[in-house]
């Protein structure tokens, strides 16, 4: 086989952001926006995922449109892998972390060796096609990690957190320019790509105004992203498969060989490595140690506070807590009665003046507030309302609109 993987070109920097924004992006659009939830979006994706990639193993040279497709496709499925260990099985993101450093270690080493390379240079072997690909699977799950646990450490928005993956990135290039080790200084950049782009997809979908803990952006959306992104990745490749410009073997032929490492600047930066490591590591320990609100979860957690029917709602005007138990009730009847728009329409209303009450009722028991708007949320949540899920059952809703009434009576 000819070399199976691009030249690493900016256009392949190029693109591979691009892939793992609208991996991130069209996931989320899939998963929340048309509620098929994280398990089965999982599944779907590991299946495409197979297919691609035997539809990769069976060429025998680099082709950028299935090359890129399986790159699109593992950058989602890597993810998903990470959120199901977050989100489904509660695993600490900083466990994730190492425990995916670690099955990066293991396949690097075993890589090493079977083949006695790591280098991308020289993909024309099946094995060594697999371990790439086992490889590149693992750094989008380990990205995946490591920039997640990054915003719960420091609460940043996505806009401020592309500057710590972007900012790292630029100084492995300077290195590798110095004289760093290629392989090394490509692997390390690779995992940074994977939260660079997810949070640039995270900041271009975001709403402008959003609660607290939750990610501000430019609020296209997670489909307008999605869709920006597909077309900038197909016009790339409609390039480069044009040019070949990305093709080992026409790269080779218009330059000029590099010349051979040298390994005293090699051991020189890779002490500058590990001060960058340092300096990573020491940026976040001050990051986490001020004052944040860290991200808001995934899924909605229902309230840790539990108070006595009518105790939450004790130190409230009555007249604003009857007004809201007016269109609940109004909510719970339709529901009740198969009048589902009346229902939802209810439903957003009291949705609408309890956000109206806040700043008034808050501040006279802030732990009332809090359990009452956890009850709330739940109700919004069987409507479809602020949620990504779509309308639950009547008999869910009508559970949810009694249990908010019987905790205001």
């Amino acid at each position: 086989m000819l070399n199976k993987v691009p030249e690493v070109t900016i256009w392949f920097w190029v693109i591979k952001i691009l892939c793992t924004t609208v991996g991130e992006s069209f996931a989320d659009w899939i998963n929340m926006k048309l509620g098929v939830g994280l398990m089965n979006t999982a599944w779907i994706f590991t299946a495409v995922f197979v297919v691609v990639l035997g539809v990769q193993l069976r060429l025998k040279r680099y082709v950028p449109f299935p090359y890129w497709l399986t790159v699109v496709v593992v950058s989602v499925t890597g993810t998903l892998y990470t959120d199901i260990l977050t989100d489904q099985l509660n695993v600490p993101l900083w466990i994730s972390s190492a425990v995916f450093s670690v099955l990066l270690a293991v396949v690097f080493g075993v890589w090493w060796l079977r083949e006695r390379t790591l280098s991308i240079h020289s993909v024309t072997t099946l094995p060594r096609e697999s371990f790439y690909w086992l490889a590149v699977l693992v750094t989008f799950a380990l990205g995946t990690a490591t920039g997640d646990w990054t915003l719960e450490l420091t609460g940043w928005s996505p806009g401020v957190s592309v500057l710590l993956p972007l900012g790292l990135i630029a100084a492995i290039t300077l290195l590798w320019k110095f004289g760093a080790n290629p392989v090394l200084s490509f692997w390390l950049a690779y995992i940074l790509t994977r939260p660079l782009g997810a949070n640039i997809g995270d900041w271009l979908a975001s709403p402008k105004v959003a609660q607290p803990g939750e990610p501000t952006g430019l609020a296209l959306g997670t489909f307008t992203t999605s869709l920006i992104f597909l077309g900038l990745i197909l016009a790339t490749v409609i390039y480069l498969t044009v040019t070949r410009s990305d093709v080992t073997e026409t790269y080779d032929a218009a330059h000029t060989p590099q010349i051979t490492a040298n390994p005293r600047r090699e051991h020189i930066a890779l002490a500058g490595f590990g001060l960058l490591a340092v300096f990573t590591g020491s940026l976040l320990v001050w990051a986490h140690s001020q004052p944040h609100v860290g991200p808001a979860p995934e899924e909605d957690a229902t309230s840790t506070v539990h108070l006595a029917p009518g105790q939450a709602v004790k130190k409230f005007p009555s007249t604003k807590v009857d007004a809201l138990k007016a269109l609940a009730s109004t909510s719970l009847k339709d529901a009740q009665s198969g009048n589902a728009k009346g229902a939802h329409a209810a439903a957003q209303s009291l949705r609408d003046l309890w956000d109206a009450d806040q700043p008034s009722l808050q501040p006279l028991d802030n732990t009332g507030w809090t359990f009452i708007d956890a009850q709330m949320d739940q109700v919004l949540k069987t409507f479809g309302i602020d949620h990504s899920n779509p309308p639950m059952s009547p008999a869910q809703q009508e559970t949810a609109l009694k249990t908010l009434l019987t905790d205001m009576r």
